[in-house]
């Protein structure tokens, strides 16, 4: 094992999270994510002594940058976006290597180059690594990236060896089914399944592994996580702003797509799954996809399962903003959704009858996802409601962001010489409890594929059935056009049509 002082990594690495040494190569180097999310998390692992004792630094993009102009690029987004304080010596031991190739992603050129600097690396480290290859780029350029990756060599570099690569691949996974599925195929045609880590930031969310530890680890939870007593399930993605300067992705993409089909499902999935056999990558996976396969199809038309809206003017944090319609760069006429909400149901023993109910939407009046798992209520002979007693379903909610925590509604009795009762709330906070410096999700995720943990990535045939269950809907709202797209006032919880949806079934919108 390299000697600790040699390699400075070393101190402190906890053994089973160990990774080999690693070159990792960011496509995208330039980009917004790269430095608000990529580059933080990197430096975050090098704080907590994560990283491998042999860890390399590559940026790559068409625009030609000098290797000190990248590291200069990345410390300025350390200082600006890190949960921690920029640390000089421990960016000294990222920066010292860190580097940067220029190329295009549609020239194999500048993959040869790309190659040739990683064998380089390998002559300084004195053995062979792992390349872990993100591509951080708009969707336009994945096709051209894997193909070249394959076309280079740096693709297909086999499981099980020293010098294995890896591919970890950003969303939007596709568009629809059929792009996913081809999507997967060109994927395929250059890697193995097990060499590919298709990343939703969700998953690596401390609140969403949570949820995890709250179903499997807490005795009390699994008797009752079923059709007997769980009378409902709302899971709400919410965002304040607007659609800012991202228009012309937001026109391409709309709320289902950029939301719901892949965050909001994947809360579902968490949510619903049957116990796995282990906590291992596989066992996880098989379970999610198993209960997103036992979602019923949705139901389009008159009697729909669905409700769409676009943002209108109004007010934010006590200030106007303009509607969806009048902002930079969207088509006066546009037919794409803002807002989204959705009914599912599960055809399983398990879930029989339980709505599911999915909402996520730009401009509501603050940011927020949540799952709130509603339990059926207690027969009222006892306390019954003519009566006067106050009472409100037993609730369990998951804040996944942000004030991330769990809460719990019970009813109790109001101190007093008459019965009367009350809700209240017992709540558990990660910010009270454990503090505020919570490990970002990418610094997790990150870190998991560098050690080839595959558990809170996609696997490609759960994005295909996630895919195959939503395409339907964004084919029927195409076809529709605006027919159909109802509007909501910005700082409101959304439309009208939102409303009837969910009290179809006797239920409403919780107020998270």
């Amino acid at each position: 094992m390299a000697d600790p002082e040699k390699h400075p990594f070393l101190q402190g690495l906890s053994k089973h999270r160990g990774a080999p040494p690693t070159v990792v190569v960011i496509f995208g180097a330039s980009g917004d994510l790269t430095a608000r999310k990529l580059i933080p998390a990197i430096y975050n692992l090098s704080c907590d002594n994560l990283l491998p004792a042999d860890f390399h630094l590559v940026g790559y993009g068409r625009k030609a940058i000098a290797d000190e102009e990248f590291r200069t690029m990345a410390a300025s987004a350390i200082r600006d976006f890190s949960r921690r304080e920029l640390d000089a010596e421990v960016w000294g031991r990222v920066a010292a290597n860190t580097t940067y190739v220029a190329g295009g992603y549609d020239e194999k050129a500048g993959f040869d180059r790309l190659g040739a600097h990683i064998k380089d690396i390998e002559k300084g480290v004195g053995s062979e690594v792992q390349s872990l290859f993100y591509i951080s780029t708009p969707p336009s350029v994945f096709g051209p990236i894997i193909q070249n990756l394959g076309a280079s060599g740096l693709g297909g570099m086999y499981l099980g060896s020293p010098r294995h690569s890896k591919v970890i691949i950003e969303k939007p996974f596709g568009r629809d089914l059929d792009s996913a599925r081809a999507l997967n195929a060109e994927l395929r045609s250059v890697f193995e399944e097990g060499q590919v880590y298709r990343i939703d930031h969700y998953l690596g969310k401390e609140t969403v592994q949570d949820l995890l530890v709250q179903r499997f680890a807490n005795a009390i939870f699994e008797p009752i996580w079923n059709r007997n007593y769980i009378d409902s399930v709302q899971i709400t993605v919410a965002e304040d702003q607007g659609v800012g300067t991202r228009a012309g992705y937001y026109e391409q993409s709309g709320c289902l797509r950029d939301m719901i089909q892949n965050h909001t499902t994947q809360l579902l999935a968490l949510t619903a799954m049957e116990p796995p056999g282990s906590f291992e990558a596989e066992a996880l996976r098989d379970e999610k996809v198993k209960v997103l396969k036992a979602v019923e199809p949705i139901v389009l038309g008159a009697a729909a399962d669905t409700a769409r809206a676009q943002y209108a003017a109004g007010m934010t944090g006590g200030v106007s903003v303009p509607g969806y319609l009048q902002e930079k760069g969207i088509a006066p006429q546009s037919a794409t959704e803002t807002f989204a909400a959705i009914r599912l149901s599960i055809n399983n023993w398990r879930w029989h009858g339980v709505p599911f109910y999915l909402r996520s939407g730009k401009r509501m009046p603050r940011r927020v996802s949540e799952i709130a798992i509603q339990f059926k209520c207690p027969p009222g002979t006892i306390f019954p409601r003519k009566d006067g007693f106050n009472l409100a379903p037993n609730t369990l909610s998951f804040q996944i962001q942000p004030d991330e925590g769990l809460g719990l509604i019970l009813n109790a009795k109001v101190p007093g010489l008459e019965t009367r009762t009350q809700p209240v709330k017992m709540s558990f906070r990660y910010a009270t409890t454990f503090g505020s410096n919570t490990p970002e999700a990418y610094e997790r995720l990150v870190l998991d594929a560098m050690i080839g943990d595959g558990t809170l990535f996609i696997r490609g045939d759960e994005a295909e059935t996630s895919w195959k269950l939503y395409t339907p809907v964004l084919d029927y709202w195409r076809s529709m056009g605006r027919e159909g797209m109802e509007e909501y006032p910005a700082g409101s919880w959304g439309p009208p049509g939102a409303e009837r949806l969910i009290a179809a079934r006797g239920h409403a919108w919780r107020q998270p």
